[in-house]
């Protein structure tokens, strides 16, 4: 094989490698890392602009590029733990391989950094989400009087009234959104749900962490609500929800929902409601009301 076929041969390997790229997405996060003398960039701005590019060059080359949230505090406990210097490239390189598999992370396919910035910030938003409401759910542990694990138990009842709320939903696309109170702060979980008339189609990822968080405001009876919206064309949208209840939900009226959308949470003030919308009462979910809390 001569020098130019060798040469070749690597270039088409190259493309057949995928990497991850840990990125700093703000300029707190930049500026911890400065303190290492072995990270060379001193503009978050500049800084930015060269990892697009690079985003790009690998895009263009036809290799993928994974990437990944770079946390400082995070690495720095990694590089404690492995017993590695956290001022050497190479402790980096291994952290962010770490951060392919178990941190948020989200493919390069083109976008503007502008755009996959915000989007890799929410990803890990929704992580640590899910893992903080399974953490709390786990903590429950067993009911006293029956031995059943009360988190799964909320799992389970979450489920099925996930199932009951996308089953008696009229025809179109579904968004829905669940939000728990409780200390330190509320839990927000979205779910997309699109109807392509012979089926509805949905995210797996996504429906795991709304059920999640829905099991633990079941759960916990914490102060919290449903809320769906479903688009068809030509028709209005259609706002309905319920509130949280011990193991069940309670059925928000139209007038609710309409001052639920149309007040400012942070000021009281109301606010114009939206054109071609209809906020009205849910359709009933065609099951027994449970009895309050953990029933056998």
């Amino acid at each position: 094989m001569t020098h130019s076929d060798s040469r070749t041969m690597r270039r088409v390997l190259r493309r057949e490698i995928a990497g991850t790229i840990g990125l700093l997405t703000d300029e707190h996060d930049f500026r911890a890392m400065r303190r290492y003398r072995s990270f060379t960039f001193d503009d978050h701005a500049a800084y930015l602009k060269h990892v697009e590019g690079l985003l790009r060059t690998r895009a263009l080359q036809g290799s993928h590029t994974t990437v990944a949230l770079f946390d400082p505090e995070e690495y720095a406990e990694f590089c404690t733990q492995k017993g590695l210097d956290p001022d050497n490239p190479s402790s980096r390189t291994r952290f962010t391989a770490r951060l392919a598999v178990t941190g948020p992370t989200l493919p390069y396919e083109g976008q503007p950094l502008s755009d996959l910035l915000p989007a890799l910030v929410d990803e890990a938003v929704r992580q640590a989400t899910w893992e903080y409401a399974t953490t709390l759910l786990a903590r429950l542990g067993d009911c006293t009087s029956c031995g059943e694990d009360l988190g799964r138990a909320a799992f389970a009842r979450a489920s099925d009234l996930l199932v009951r709320i996308l089953d008696t939903a009229p025809s179109g696309n579904r968004h829905l959104v669940c939000s728990v109170t409780g200390p330190p702060e509320t839990l927000l979980a979205a779910l997309r749900v699109a109807d392509t008339g012979a089926a509805v189609e949905l995210d797996e990822t996504e429906a795991l962490e709304f059920t999640t968080v829905l099991a633990l405001g079941l759960a916990t009876e914490s102060p919290g609500g449903l809320v769906i919206r479903v688009s068809a064309p030509g028709e209005p949208d259609r706002v309905y929800g319920w509130r949280l209840r011990a193991y069940g939900l309670e059925p928000l009226t139209a007038g609710e929902v309409f001052d639920a959308y149309c007040t400012d949470v942070e000021s009281g003030d109301l606010i114009s409601p939206e054109s071609n919308v209809d906020y009205c009462e849910p359709p009933g979910l065609g099951e027994v009301k449970p009895a309050q809390g953990h029933h056998h």
